[in-house]
């Protein structure tokens, strides 16, 4: 398992527009790779430190029952109070800050209700 080197969440997304305003434009991620087979992105890759996620848009036919039922995904970082101010600052909506198990918790629901 040496060569393992990152896990990294894949998700579908109803709107990959949508989905890249609010990951790159709102909360600072890269992209880092696209797949764009009709002129548009399908898919990406992108990051923000050592925080990696992919997207792909969901295409006619594919079921998409109970989006972001039962998804959270937790970035670590070193301060959850700057993060709220920045992203707020770039007009995402957050949960005010608070304490959960020892950690400062900043929340987000992303466009497809994750």
């Amino acid at each position: 398992m040496a060569n393992i080197q990152q896990a990294v969440p894949f998700f579908m997304v109803t709107s990959m527009e949508a989905s890249l305003r609010f990951y790159v434009d709102g909360l600072g991620f890269v992209v880092i790779n696209t797949w764009t087979p009709n002129g548009a992105i399908e898919w990406c890759w992108f990051k923000a430190g050592d925080a990696a996620m992919m997207l792909q848009e969901y295409r006619p036919g594919m079921a998409k029952d109970n989006l972001g039922a039962g998804v959270s995904i937790c970035f670590m970082c070193e301060d959850a109070i700057a993060i709220y101010h920045e992203i707020t600052a770039r007009g995402v909506t957050a949960k005010r800050p608070f304490v959960g198990n020892g950690l400062w918790v900043v929340s987000v629901t992303e466009p497809d209700g994750s």
